[in-house]
């Protein structure tokens, strides 16, 4: 299985799907990061939130992609898609995760829309939640029971924006996934919805692989 995470900004990716993005690393899947900006309007300066963000690309085992665009000047545009279309057609993903569409932030609005559009023709789109996201309805769940420590051992990574708390609250982080885990009647989850999801069967072939690889569960 290849998946391909889109993030706005540095630490987005971790903060959305990072404890989805270990389990499939553990069950043996590739992970690609894009990570279309530079941060550089967030805590720390350019160079170290690149530096950090090697670093959480390495300690998940993910290869790792910038976008080269500059931090609050995402336009859904043809560049920003054009840009997303070339990392597909080099990862040739089965599944992409993205922001969610409903989000105060430009960037992440802009990462959404772009994302979407980029992946028409793939079957399985995902959009996970960060702290800026709004009206988010999860209808997807992935069980990450027991991967939440690993998670913020991943954020941890990102030292500039923990520090003091200034953009990540870690007990915050721990406290969701207990919630989203009630929500997906799992201990643990990270919640997402979703542009489209392909259902998929033991005994299908297997062209793209089932969300059940990695634990996800639709509600109902």
């Amino acid at each position: 299985m290849r998946i391909l995470a889109i993030g706005a900004h540095p630490d987005d990716i971790e903060l959305g799907c990072g404890a989805t993005l270990l389990r499939a690393r553990q069950a043996g899947a590739s992970v690609t990061m894009l990570v279309l900006t530079d941060g550089r309007l967030g805590p720390g300066d350019p160079d170290l939130r690149a530096h950090e963000q090697r670093q959480a690309a390495d300690h998940l085992g993910a290869d790792l992609l910038g976008g080269g665009f500059r931090d609050g000047e995402l336009d859904h545009g043809p560049a920003l898609v054009n840009r997303i279309e070339e990392a597909m057609d080099g990862v040739r993903p089965d599944l992409v995760f993205t922001h969610a569409p409903a989000d105060s932030h430009q960037d992440h609005r802009a990462a959404a829309a772009a994302s979407v559009a980029a992946a028409r023709t793939l079957t399985t789109v995902l959009h996970y939640e960060s702290p800026s996201t709004l009206d988010f309805q999860p209808v997807v769940f992935g069980d990450v029971t027991g991967l939440v420590p690993e998670k913020l051992r991943l954020l941890r990574h990102h030292i500039s924006q923990v520090i003091g708390g200034r953009r990540i609250d870690l007990e915050a982080l721990a406290a969701q996934a207990r919630f989203r885990g009630f929500q997906g009647r799992v201990t643990e989850a990270e919640a997402f919805t979703t542009t489209r999801t392909l259902l998929r069967f033991p005994g299908d072939r297997p062209t793209i692989p089932m969300s059940g690889a990695l634990g996800l569960a639709a509600e109902g």
